[in-house]
């Protein structure tokens, strides 16, 4: 947690950020049709950070992930 200051998620819809958060203490239910982001990240203070963002619709039974499935570490 010391390098994980952020939230996990949120949702997407008119607006980039919006509810719901998706956070650990959040109890919001994650409804069939919402699209969210799963977007894990690290913080090293003063230093650099990183996001991996998904996005993700709900369905009835599970989720579906939006993005391109490919992903590749690039050194910059």
């Amino acid at each position: 947690a010391q390098y994980f200051s952020h939230s996990t998620g949120h949702g997407v819809g008119l607006e980039i950020h919006e509810a719901p958060r998706v956070a650990r203490g959040q109890q919001e239910i994650l409804r069939p049709g919402m699209v969210i982001t799963i977007e894990p990240g690290v913080y090293l203070p003063g230093q650099w950070g990183v996001r991996i963002e998904d996005m993700v619709v709900v369905t009835e039974q599970d989720c579906e992930v939006l993005s391109p499935k490919q992903k590749e570490f690039i050194v910059i």
